[in-house]
């Protein structure tokens, strides 16, 4: 096996394993079931990976960078008011809430649910994961609460905290009722109410 080929099956693996685990859940997703969606061997999966966990921690530190540049190449950047940019980050969010579930649903979300307690290394990259994310969204809300609330006494960190709990919410509805639907409605709801919070005013 070249060093090329080792590297696409490898890329294969981590791929399959944030799909299967996005679909069925940390502990129902399989070595068989992530080595099947990748089309490789058992035998080439043990040569990347000691274990499922090993891959989780892999693929979910893979995640954060590839949605880092995934949020950062968004278009909401463009506009130059950080509140527009918040709630074009909510609206953002709604528009690509289509498809198969797993295709948008998070992955830090998903994994921490079920390994919290049980996985404490799969648990704390989730959380940097999730964590590093809202540091993104912190310089807006600083921005927009300087421009427009400066006197405001909610933190910074809590309001950045409160957009991922209503995301991770919506996702867990968007499973529930197996229909997205219900979620981009919460997320309608996370974009009034920034518009409230931060009261600007009207052109």
């Amino acid at each position: 096996m070249t060093t090329q080929t080792q590297h696409q099956s490898k890329t294969k693996l981590l791929s399959a394993a944030q799909n299967i685990i996005r679909a069925k859940g940390y502990t129902a997703t399989t070595v068989d079931d992530i080595c099947q969606e990748a089309g490789v061997t058992k035998g080439s999966f043990f040569h990347h990976f000691k274990s499922k966990d090993e891959l989780a921690l892999e693929a979910a530190t893979q995640w954060g960078k590839m949605t880092e540049v995934f949020f950062e190449e968004a278009p909401y950047h463009q506009y130059e008011d950080p509140l527009d940019r918040l709630v074009g980050y909510v609206n953002f969010r709604i528009a690509i809430m289509e498809g198969e579930i797993r295709e948008y649903t998070c992955l830090f979300g998903t994994l921490v649910q079920e390994t919290y307690d049980t996985h404490p290394d799969i648990r704390k990259v989730c959380d940097s994961g999730m964590s590093a994310h809202i540091a993104t969204l912190m310089k807006d809300i600083e921005e927009a609460r300087n421009l427009y609330t400066p006197n405001a006494p909610w933190s910074i960190e809590s309001l950045g905290y409160f957009i991922q709990s209503t995301l991770q919410g919506a996702f867990i509805f968007a499973k529930a009722k197996k229909d997205s639907e219900l979620a981009k409605e919460c997320l309608m709801h996370l974009r009034q109410y920034l518009e409230l919070l931060f009261n600007k005013p009207k052109n």
